[in-house]
């Protein structure tokens, strides 16, 4: 898709497990950024020979990067003679980093017309349950950046789809995180399209608008595994739901984006919010590294990957259209586990609600970090 100045290089890239994922119509975004990574020009170089066409951050990404060197040093003394609020402080230290990222993809939006290079910037997760708070938080991230590639991450709790439908009605691009079951990512698309029908209905225009929902993955057979080994006796069920969720949440996919009232608000230019599969590192020594990649790749569908899983797919990622392959399989499998004794909305509810806790004190380990930097830099 991006071609190389050098014949022996584009073919080597052009042939890469990444490029041929990308070219059964799934999109390959990484789940990292720091500084360094944008101005190294690594970023660059990963779109061309890795297929790289988007990237997302959370709190836990943001912390390791400021608190490894000094790579954000200047920028914080400069914040500290303006302001005193750490919060803030951090704001606009990922509001740079997120900004340069944005301006190194916007090639790739460019070229797409919009459908990929985007760059995911998180609310404060300790907002998830505020639906007010986290609509005003998205919407001036939103004018912070001011990058028509940026995507504002919101969490798909209860409270966060009110604020999801408003923040699209307002014409602004979000990626919905922290989706673990199958009936909230229901209404999650919902949110999507009625935010778009409003927008719609006040004049304004949707192709401007995009949307990903962030289906999480590992994290699903990690909990149900170990359900299990505490049931004993199912070991041929594990390992089995995360994938087996991700293939009914796309079938829904398919007919939530599709159909007369679809047809109507695409068009008037909407285009449809694509399931990311987001925690696609393999948690589990006993499964492939891959496995995660592998077993979710179909159309209209984005992987953000960990570097890790990059470089391990690239190595040794088996390219196949998986993700329509044994739907019936993965609706057995939700029977199975069910006889089993797992209850599948009390085990999507735990890792919700510990996704939300677990990012919270991930912004909150942040902002502590960011404290003690303060301290250092004005007694330096």
């Amino acid at each position: 898709m991006y071609e190389s100045s050098h014949s022996t290089k584009e073919s080597a890239v052009s042939s890469s497990p990444l490029h041929h994922v990308s070219e059964l119509g799934q999109s390959v975004w990484i789940d990292f950024l720091s500084r360094e990574f944008v101005d190294s020009g690594e970023l660059d170089r990963m779109i061309d020979e890795d297929a790289l066409v988007g990237l997302t951050s959370n709190p836990s990404i943001f912390q390791k990067a400021i608190a490894s060197g000094d790579a954000y040093d200047d920028q914080f003394r400069e914040l500290l003679e303006t302001t005193d609020d750490i919060k803030e402080i951090f704001v606009q230290l990922a509001a740079r980093d997120v900004s340069a990222a944005c301006a190194v993809l916007r090639r790739v939006w460019d070229e797409g017309s919009g459908r990929d290079g985007y760059v995911s910037l998180e609310v404060d997760p300790r907002l998830a349950y505020d639906a007010e708070a986290t609509f005003r938080e998205a919407m001036r991230l939103h004018d912070l950046v001011d990058e028509p590639n940026l995507l504002v991450k919101i969490p798909g709790t209860k409270p966060g789809l009110a604020a999801i439908e408003d923040v699209i009605f307002k014409g602004r691009s979000i990626n919905v995180t922290l989706i673990f079951s199958l009936g909230r990512y229901a209404e999650v698309a919902e949110s999507y399209v009625r935010g778009l029908e409003r927008l719609i209905a006040a004049g304004g225009d949707p192709s401007k608008v995009a949307s990903v929902a962030s289906f999480f993955v590992s994290r699903v057979d990690t909990e149900v595994d170990r359900l299990l080994d505490e049931i004993g006796g199912h070991d041929q069920l594990k390992g089995g739901l995360a994938i087996a969720n991700a293939k009914l949440a796309y079938e829904h996919y398919q007919q939530v984006f599709s159909g007369e009232r679809w047809e109507f608000l695409a068009s008037k230019g909407a285009t449809p919010q694509r399931c990311l599969w987001a925690s696609t590192s393999v948690k589990s020594p006993d499964y492939r590294d891959t496995m995660y990649v592998e077993e979710l790749i179909g159309p209209e569908t984005v992987n953000t990957m960990p570097s890790e899983t990059i470089e391990a797919f690239q190595d040794h990622g088996r390219v196949d259209a998986t993700l329509e392959r044994d739907v019936e399989g993965a609706r057995r499998l939700f029977d199975q586990l069910a006889a089993a004794g797992i209850d599948y909305d009390d085990v999507t509810e735990v890792l919700e609600r510990e996704g939300v806790q677990k990012f919270a004190e991930s912004f909150d380990e942040l902002i502590g970090g960011l404290e003690a930097k303060r301290g250092a830099l004005v007694a330096a």
